[in-house]
């Protein structure tokens, strides 16, 4: 495991972020103006000549509206997170640079008030992946029954739907209620020999199909990517 000192770090985080937002449009003289410094200023920071104070993070984090997680969970000595798949559709369109809200939840009623606008969630950090499809959000999965493809611990970014518009085959995150049960999944969606069902199909195949009434779907987000912590310390 390569060991990182705090200042380069944030050396790196910065680098990182200027670089994803030049790929959005935003040029280093842009950024300078935000930030309220002299381009060469910033040149001298980027270059490492000159040293990367803590009040310099809070400003960057504050103007560009970044969350502490992304500097050190995505880059800390004790984790590398990676974007470990896309699943990309032909009606996507990429967006260079966007910060998605990283929610920890698991309760089905979080769920909901999540994809209903609910304001109670408040998001634990954000996640920014270049040139991905929009997404609404990230969630932490729980469980094995989409491995290896999606394993505990792993987090997915989504993007609401409605049931309406289910693309079959695709993978969802979805909670349901069946017999006054309350769940949640991520599951392949597939047609049912019933028209007013739906079925569940798992990528582990110690899980088996199950079809479920499509309204008894509550709340459905298409999977966009996952992210995997590759090494843990």
């Amino acid at each position: 495991m390569i060991i990182m000192s705090v200042s380069e770090i944030k050396e790196k985080w910065l680098k990182t972020q200027v670089e994803l937002l030049e790929l959005s449009g935003i040029n280093k003289a842009q950024i300078a103006r935000d930030l309220g410094i002299k381009p060469q200023q910033l040149n001298n920071i980027l270059n490492g000549s000159r040293g990367i104070s803590d009040k310099f993070i809070d400003k960057f984090r504050t103007c560009y509206k970044l969350s502490q997680i992304d500097l050190f969970e995505n880059n800390s000595t004790d984790g590398k997170l990676v974007a470990e798949k896309k699943f990309p559709l032909k009606t996507d369109h990429s967006i260079p640079l966007q910060s998605v809200p990283l929610y920890r939840i698991t309760a089905h009623a979080g769920i909901l008030a999540l994809f209903h606008d609910d304001n109670s969630n408040i998001p634990v950090g954000t996640i920014q992946i270049p040139n991905l499809p929009p997404c609404d959000g990230a969630l932490y999965v729980h469980g094995e029954s989409m491995s290896p493809i999606l394993k505990s611990g792993d987090i997915i970014l989504y993007k609401k739907v409605s049931t309406d518009n289910i693309l079959w085959g695709e993978m969802y995150l979805l909670a349901f209620t069946l017999d006054g049960d309350d769940y949640i999944a991520i599951k392949y969606i597939r047609r049912a020999a019933d028209p007013t069902e739906v079925t569940l199909v798992s990528q582990n195949p110690d899980y088996s199909p199950q079809d479920i009434p499509l309204n008894s779907i509550r709340a459905l987000g298409l999977v966009k990517a996952s992210v995997r912590f590759n090494t843990m310390g």
